[in-house]
């Protein structure tokens, strides 16, 4: 076998276990085997080898909610807010080129030891001006050969509030009203029936690609509407893919279903029975106990964003609840790390921390828990349990290197759990190398399908040259304090925490 490589590691994490001076050995895209270095290295004496007793083994980390936004919006001026008045913000940012800005984030992921991601792409205008958009972000995968589930969508209702347009227009100045009817398109140009054929064209085009999916991306159950929404997951259902949207993300989405559905937003989706396996939200922020029994019940995932939540005010989301709840819940970054630097260490910390809560016996997460929605728990959500997530035969060759040199200096206990070591302390400068299906796509911490430097590069003289958007920057100024307003006026009922972190008595 000519063709087979081991990976070596001074600790190689399979996702159930620690093997101390292991390794894996991979034959073309497939994991063969795992087991201790010197027996790989009698069975297969042959073989090349990637790594060394320098370096921690673990399963390619799973992203499961992302947006790839390139030049990130702190870069472009547009500062984090409220999710509802922040999401008008962005009006205000340049254009940028669908393959770099994807490449851009590619990079950032894999740096940070990201094998696969669900990608969330927001389409707009005309239906070739959709398919150069997804074509621009196929080419970058295709490119990098990193693994995708590109997950496209556009809004068609709620274009300024949730669920009431016509009350919220009706409420601002005429000068004001004119502004935004002349600047922001009421309706889309591509019909929900061509919306659909298009992305049942991409599906059908990518179901046999190697490390390309694509799934339907509602923006959110009040964006698309119910009879949009049927629509996408019958479609999903008949060309055996998936749908991801947001939902209950913000308070507002949580105090929205009330108001618009006559009860909450999952009991909402649920009643329509588009809620299965093959169907996912982003946050879950708002999630009740009632809701999180009828995603473990219908087999709907989560993905958990903590850093996008605390970013954008939307909350905490009971991760430890989801969990022991029997939901399956993975881990995701939105495009939004709290380090504006999409280290997926960084995130995995932060999940664990947050749900730390104060009173002796209140249960919390470990590390082990945590990595499982890094994995295990992204790659089921992801509809590929039995491919990704873990170091085991026949699984995906999705692996990671850590260099643990930073990680263990000075001076490391024999005593000290490996594991734990890694998840406190590793950051996506100490990632030296990723391979996806058997591929090495990132070496010595950088990209080996494209030159970063130039994406880079290319990107900013193009940002450069682009057209400034100081009308509709003036227009999110002055509608910003309105949407305020108009959120602040809506009843809040009585609120029962999962957990106290504090109290004001």
């Amino acid at each position: 076998m000519t063709d087979m490589r081991l990976i070596r590691g001074r600790w190689v994490f399979t996702g159930e276990t620690t093997l101390t001076d292991g390794a894996i050995a991979i034959q073309d895209d497939t994991i063969v085997a795992v087991d201790a270095w010197t027996t790989l290295q009698a069975t297969y004496p042959q073989a090349a080898v990637i790594g060394s007793d320098r370096f921690a083994v673990m399963p390619g980390l799973i992203n499961a909610h992302h947006h790839s936004n390139g030049v990130p919006n702190s870069l472009q001026g547009v500062d984090d807010d409220f999710l509802e008045l922040w999401l008008f913000a962005n009006i205000g940012l340049r254009s940028q080129d669908p393959k770099l800005k994807t490449l851009l984030s590619i990079a950032q992921l894999l740096q940070s030891g990201v094998t696969s991601v669900v990608d969330v792409a927001s389409m707009g205008g005309t239906a070739q001006d959709c398919r150069d958009n997804l074509e621009g972000r196929l080419a970058a995968y295709e490119q990098a050969g990193m693994r995708v589930a590109l997950t496209p969508g556009m809004r068609y209702e709620s274009m300024f509030v949730h669920g009431e347009d016509d009350t919220f227009l009706a409420s601002l100045p005429e000068d004001l009203r004119q502004r935004l009817q002349t600047l922001v398109p009421m309706a889309q140009p591509v019909s929900r029936t061509a919306h659909i054929e298009l992305i049942a064209d991409f599906v059908q085009q990518y179901q046999t690609h190697p490390h390309i999916d694509i799934w339907f991306g509602p923006p959110g159950p009040q964006w698309v509407g119910d009879e949009l929404l049927l629509q996408m997951v019958d479609a999903a259902e008949r060309l055996d893919t998936h749908v991801q949207t947001h939902a209950l993300e913000s308070f507002y989405e949580k105090l929205m279903g009330p108001r618009l559905y006559g009860q909450s937003v999952i009991a909402h989706l649920n009643q329509l029975g588009v809620l299965s396996p093959r169907f996912s939200i982003a946050h879950g922020v708002w999630l009740t106990p009632a809701d999180i029994e009828i995603l473990a019940e219908t087999g709907a995932a989560v993905s958990h964003n903590p850093s996008s939540n605390l970013r954008l005010r939307a909350g905490m989301a009971p991760l430890t609840a989801m969990v022991s709840g029997g939901a399956t819940v993975g881990l995701g970054m939105d495009g939004t790390a709290l380090g504006d630097d999409e280290d997926m260490f960084a995130e995995m910390r932060l999940a664990a921390r947050l749900q730390r809560s104060p009173q002796i016996n209140s249960p919390a997460p470990g590390y082990g828990d945590i990595l499982r929605l890094a994995t295990v728990g992204s790659a089921k959500l992801m509809g590929k349990a039995q491919q990704l997530g873990k170091l085991a035969p026949g699984y995906r060759a999705d692996v990671v290197l850590v260099n643990c040199d930073r990680i263990t200096w000075p001076w490391m206990s024999p005593e000290a759990n490996p594991l734990h070591v890694i998840l406190m302390r590793a950051k996506a400068t100490d990632v030296d190398t990723v391979l996806v299906n058997g591929q090495v796509v990132l070496k010595a911490g950088m990209p080996t399908g494209f030159d970063l430097r130039a994406v880079g590069q290319t990107i900013a003289e193009q940002l450069d040259a682009a057209p400034n958007r100081d009308q509709y920057r003036a227009l999110a100024t002055d509608l910003i304090p309105y949407l305020g307003q108009w959120y602040a006026r809506w009843p809040v009922p009585t609120l029962s925490p999962y957990a106290a972190f504090n109290s004001r008595t």
